[in-house]
């Protein structure tokens, strides 16, 4: 597939539709590339061969979406696609407003609800937003059910200053407030700067287990404060933490590229703590190339008793180059800890518009 002779949404739906068919998605893969294509926004009619005329923070190359795989011990192979919606003439301010026409589409369409979201729009969406971005959608794909749709929030969208309080705000209003001190005393407790708050995140859906998630980028971490943060959810093991670290990027830290992430999950009944956690770790920066990253995901999966071929199918399917040719394919890998699914998830990058080469030497320590 030559990309530079295709749009971003045509590139992103030709990519969707091969990674559907690989993992036995196929069925609605048709349904699901259309609803991709809605979600890029104006801007996903722009051709590849252009200049990037948005950094979005999606993925390494500036790529406005990313495919994500979720393994579980003899559970079927879970699909999700994180989108930035983009303006035909792109910015801060117009892609918010892009962002929310597709959000009122997709309400139309999915009959959505948008009770909780209208609950922290004004918290979340100001009038002059700040930081990378304002609003991302995650639609996932399983098997035999609708598409779920997730909306990411900024919460530095008032500057970093304003984030802990806008997330101790919005979790409140979402009936969780108890948890921001459970979140605070484990996972923000490292001085300013080194946990910051990622994501603000909520399930467009009337389901039970619908989630909010709250996201903190632990920078120069090690696996120990990855630990402490996991003490903070309910029913998970700290101890498996660890050794996550250790086998996906061969040391347990200080990491200092690429910040660890901790993600924490509250369903209907959490109060002061929330049911699950997961841990991200961006493997792509502690690894000399993909083949390597590749291994490292290998031996998750056997350690984590997940069978490997619709990982080797997923990664086929979006792979247009040898894996040693450079690093970046494979992203991150997160631990999924606790209610509603734990397991293991792979972050697979589209590499639409770059390629990074392959790494002198691995750079955990």
């Amino acid at each position: 597939m030559d990309a530079t002779s295709l749009s971003i949404r045509d590139f992103a739906s030709q990519q969707l539709n091969s990674l559907l068919h690989s993992v036995h998605l196929g069925e609605t893969a048709d349904k699901s590339v259309e609803l991709l294509s809605e979600t890029l926004g104006p801007g996903g009619f722009r051709a590849l061969n252009k200049t990037v005329s948005w950094p979005s923070d999606v993925a390494d190359d500036n790529t406005p979406f990313e495919f994500s795989t979720a393994f579980a011990e003899g559970e079927p192979t879970t699909v999700r696609v994180l989108v930035e919606p983009t303006a035909h003439e792109p910015g801060a301010l117009a892609n918010m407003d892009a962002a929310l026409d597709v959000l009122d589409t997709l309400v139309r369409r999915y009959d959505l609800p948008r009770d909780r979201f209208d609950a922290v729009r004004d918290l979340f969406l100001p009038a002059d937003p700040q930081g990378a971005f304002s609003l991302w959608y995650s639609l996932v794909f399983r098997k035999d059910t609708p598409p779920a749709i997730k909306v990411y929030f900024n919460p530095e969208a008032r500057g970093q200053a304003e984030a802990p309080l806008l997330v101790e705000e919005g979790l409140n209003r979402l009936g969780f407030g108890p948890g921001h001190a459970t979140v605070v005393d484990h996972a923000v407790r490292r001085g300013p700067g080194m946990d910051r708050y990622s994501f603000f995140a909520l399930d467009l859906t009337e389901d039970p287990l619908a989630r909010v998630k709250v996201y903190i980028s632990h920078f120069d971490a090690t696996a120990a404060d990855a630990e402490e943060a996991a003490r903070a959810a309910k029913g998970v093991d700290p101890g498996r933490v660890q050794d996550f670290c250790l086998l996906s990027s061969g040391s347990t830290g200080p990491f200092t590229e690429r910040p660890l992430i901790s993600s924490y999950t509250f369903m209907a009944g959490d109060a002061a703590r929330p049911s699950g956690y997961s841990l991200y770790v961006p493997v792509r920066c502690y690894v000399e190339d993909d083949q390597e990253a590749r291994a490292r995901v290998l031996d998750l999966m056997t350690n984590y008793d997940v069978d490997p071929s619709a990982f080797e199918n997923a990664l086929a399917s979006i792979a247009r180059r040898p894996l040693d040719d450079g690093v970046g394919l494979i992203a991150h890998v997160s631990l999924r800890m606790g209610a509603p699914r734990p397991g293991v998830t792979v972050y697979l990058s589209s590499e639409a518009y770059d390629t990074a080469p392959p790494r002198a030497m691995t750079l955990a320590h």
